[in-house]
């Protein structure tokens, strides 16, 4: 019996090594952000935790569609003590860095005053379908960069907005959770 236990646990422990390799790493300009910041949020959701989390919403039928497409969610939240405190030369590299691997830049929104506030969207094709879409949003004292693996358009991922740790956007702008969580 407790031989089964061990294998069953060996198991697991190989099926979850396989399944982090597959998924898409943050970028390596990311850890000068995260150095830098003065609180850090970090977390990955694979495919059963989204599920599991999606039966919580059992009336968005576009949620449970998209998840059904999705390995896993990592998200990487950077807040910093003031503001444009952190290294934009981090996020030149970040662009670099997926530019260079060979994503495509669907979208690169800048703010009105000339400030290095910025949205991002880049996507991964492989045999012409999208397998992994990075967000990346820099605002004066925040910086958050989502990943999504699996099987996603870009319109999939508004509907991920607003859930599991995703900021909600709309035209290219951050849209501020209003609602309160006991």
């Amino acid at each position: 019996m407790k031989l089964s236990r061990i294998v069953l646990v060996v198991l697991i422990a190989i099926s979850a090594a396989a399944m982090a390799q597959q998924r898409e790493s943050p970028p390596r300009g990311l850890e000068a952000l995260r150095q830098g910041a003065s609180s850090k949020t970090e977390f990955t959701l694979d495919h059963s935790m989204l599920v599991f989390m999606a039966k919580m919403d059992p009336d968005n039928e576009d949620l449970r569609r998209v998840i059904a497409g999705v390995s896993g969610i990592s998200v990487h939240s950077y807040h910093f003590p003031g503001a444009w405190t952190y290294d934009p030369q981090a996020l030149s590299s970040m662009k670099e860095e997926y530019n260079a691997a060979g994503w495509k830049q669907l979208m690169n929104n800048r703010e009105k005053d000339g400030g290095p506030g910025m949205t991002d969207l880049w996507i991964r094709l492989e045999n012409n379908a999208i397998s992994n879409v990075a967000v990346l949003l820099a605002r004066s004292n925040e910086v958050t960069l989502v990943l999504v693996s699996g099987s996603i358009s870009p319109l999939d991922l508004s509907h991920l907005g607003g859930h599991f740790g995703i900021p909600k956007i709309e035209g290219g702008v951050v849209v501020p959770n209003t609602t309160r969580r006991p």
